[in-house]
């Protein structure tokens, strides 16, 4: 990561804009505190990406935020095929005082050059891709697949510069370092799955509990134990309520092991992935009424 930031700090002179993408199920927690002091007085567009898996007014409120912040937004699905239009006419928008000074100095050809970046696995390389109508870069569905800086001509008046995800180095708060392992900015190989796992069933409870009954047929006699025991109650209960929960979803889900017993571990996995590719509904895990983003 240390590697990555120097790479930023020599190529940003070269930069007209710096796009920072950002997950939309969590804008506020996976964007980088860095980028801010890296990028100057260049002009900003922060992206919501993967939009069609937030909650759409979560959404739109951290947009508008943003923007009284003084960034120019966007909110999208990358891999949609009006991506290229959405985010030239949003480049537009952002540099048009850099365009306005070059237009008074004859300088009409000139392409914007754009830094594209943000912490690793919210969706550059997948961008590009959908941008340049080719596999220009690698992708993956785990954080760190883009190794290196390159440059992509994306048409005539935009040059896009493709850098590693940069994840910063400390987070504020533990709940931070959750959500961003739930939208899997956080190698899965480095964290507890289960206890992952258990606090997003705490979520869950608390914000949807609907997707849990859905996707999972969980018994109002589990989620009743969770109500009988809430946060100001026993830590010990209620991690008893939500591990029974998290085995009803292995029981249901069929993730069982050898004689037939519910297997958590399991059932962890299957819950994180169904989060990720969107199975439980559009959801957004930071509070719109508890971000710091004014």
């Amino acid at each position: 990561m240390a590697k990555a930031v120097r790479m930023m700090q020599q190529d940003i002179r070269l930069i007209d804009i710096v796009i920072e993408l950002l997950d939309a199920r969590a804008p506020e927690s996976s964007r980088n505190p860095e980028l801010d002091r890296l990028s100057g007085t260049r002009a900003r567009l922060m992206i919501l990406n993967k939009a069609d898996l937030a909650d759409e007014k979560a959404t739109a409120i951290f947009s508008e935020r943003l923007r009284r912040q003084g960034f120019e937004v966007a909110s999208m699905d990358s891999r949609r095929s009006d991506t290229a239009k959405v985010l030239n006419e949003a480049i537009k928008r952002a540099c048009r005082e850099k365009l306005e000074k070059n237009r008074k100095k004859g300088i009409i050809n000139r392409p914007m050059r754009a830094m594209v970046t943000g912490i690793p696995n919210v969706g550059k390389s997948t961008l590009i891709n959908t941008l340049a109508g080719r596999a220009s870069t690698k992708t993956g569905n785990r954080p760190g697949v883009t190794k290196g800086k390159q440059w992509i001509r994306l048409n005539d008046q935009v040059e896009l510069l493709d850098t590693p995800g940069v994840l910063y180095p400390k987070f504020e708060t533990e709940i931070i370092g959750e959500r961003l392992a739930l939208i899997g900015s956080i190698n899965d190989d480095i964290i507890d799955k289960r206890e992952l796992a258990l606090s997003f069933i705490s979520f869950l409870l608390r914000e949807k509990p609907e997707a849990l009954k859905e996707r999972y047929a969980i018994t109002p006699q589990a989620e009743a134990l969770f109500i009988k025991t809430p946060d100001t109650g026993s830590k010990k209960d209620r991690d008893a309520a939500l591990f029974r929960i998290l085995m009803e979803i292995a029981e249901n889900r069929g993730a069982l092991l050898r004689g037939g017993e519910a297997d958590p571990d399991r059932a962890a996995s299957i819950l994180l992935e169904d989060f990720r590719a969107g199975r439980l509904g559009r959801i957004t895990l930071d509070h719109v009424d508890q971000s710091p983003v004014k």
